[in-house]
């Protein structure tokens, strides 16, 4: 135990350099990115549409901006902004110290980490509410997604990937292997299409809602009609999400305990007079089940990230994914860098806690003997 509380702090230090170096080269990649928030709110000033999803349900800055521009246009010289020509340079300065780019970028960036370090990220540009406020708001719709999502492939693959094992090149195999593959093959938003037409009012039965996580009405329901309204809410699109994920979790857990099942102490257990489903769940399983364990935060994270991204644009649920890629359209640079810190450490939290499951099956696993 106290090998795996030096393992779990040396690993906690890590993360520091870790979350650092992934910061500075995101921060970094930022200042070289055309069409920031300067130039886009000159944009709007000039009467082009840059908002990319007319979603926001505030301005931010932008109102004081549009209330000052007729008294600031003049006969400016040239800019380092793009289309500000015509525009007095203290108007521009103004709205650069608006958004913070007044300073040097390094003093910029040393100043985020230590308002990351005590998890202020930050407020939003065009959004009239903090960076943490929004993924606390947010989160909840993805790790929904997320949670339930892997959950039931895991459920399903692992007793389908044992049995495909077993039955290893019986017609059984094959065809469930044609199956998952098929499944693999589709992509999930088209699935989800699919699911829309036949089942959410878009053809044939209308049974499930089209969008949102819960009814209009939750609030006035009960703990029991609360439940049943949000899974009701949460049936297609995690039948949609799910439908990929089946292949390469099923082949994974095959193959690791076809592994298993040609060792030797396996033979060893059969030549005893042991039952062949003693041997497979008591001997074979904890062995097999390592490589499929250690995938599950990954599993996790690729659906909580980025999965859920196009079933949530489809069903409109308003989560993370979303969040996240309409701050990167839209140049919201504190939001971007603001869930991406967020993700970081969830993603660095998750793979401990990975290394933590393996000693929790495997007690044999020494960290003295990991390169760390």
């Amino acid at each position: 135990m106290n090998n795996l509380a030096a393992y779990i702090f040396q690993r906690l230090l890590l993360m520091i350099p870790t979350i650092l170096g992934i910061m500075l080269v995101s921060f970094v990649i930022i200042q070289f990115v055309p069409g920031g928030p300067v130039e886009r709110m000159i944009a709007q000033l000039q009467g082009h549409n840059t908002d990319a999803t007319a979603r926001f349900s505030g301005n931010g800055g932008g109102d004081m901006a549009m209330d000052t521009m007729n008294a600031n246009v003049a006969a400016g010289e040239g800019s380092k902004y793009r289309g500000a020509q015509g525009l007095d340079p203290e108007f521009i300065a103004e709205l650069e110290k608006m958004y913070g780019f007044d300073k040097p970028a390094y003093i910029r960036f040393f100043e985020m980490i230590g308002n990351y370090a005590r998890f202020d990220l930050g407020e939003s540009y065009y959004r009239n509410v903090s960076v943490i406020d929004l993924v606390i708001e947010k989160m909840p719709v993805s790790i929904s997604l997320g949670l339930w999502s892997t959950l039931i492939i895991y459920m399903i693959c692992i007793p389908l990937g044992i049995k495909k094992a077993v039955r290893d090149g019986t017609p059984f195999d094959v065809w469930t292997s044609a199956a998952v593959f098929i499944g693999y093959a589709i992509p999930s938003f088209m699935f989800a299409i699919l699911l829309i037409v036949l089942f959410a009012g878009g053809r044939y039965f209308d049974i499930f809602p089209l969008r949102g996580l819960v009814s209009d009405n939750w609030e006035d329901m009960n703990s029991i009609q609360k439940i049943l309204d949000y899974l009701w809410h949460m049936t297609l699109p995690v039948c949609a999400m799910v439908i990929g994920g089946f292949a390469s979790l099923t082949m994974l857990t095959k193959n690791s305990f076809l592994d298993e099942i040609n060792k030797q102490y396996v033979l060893t257990a059969r030549a005893k007079g042991l039952t062949e489903r003693y041997v497979l769940y008591k001997h074979v399983f904890r062995n097999a089940m390592l490589i499929v364990i250690a995938g599950f935060p990954s599993a996790f994270l690729a659906i909580f990230f980025t999965g859920s991204l196009l079933i949530e644009v489809v069903f409109s649920l308003d989560g993370l994914g979303l969040l996240s890629y309409e701050s990167v359209i839209n140049r919201d640079y504190p939001v971007v860098l603001g869930t991406l810190y967020v993700f970081t450490l969830i993603g660095l939290i998750m793979s401990l806690i990975r290394d933590v499951i393996y000693v929790m099956v495997d007690p044999r696993i020494d960290f003295n003997s990991r390169n760390i």
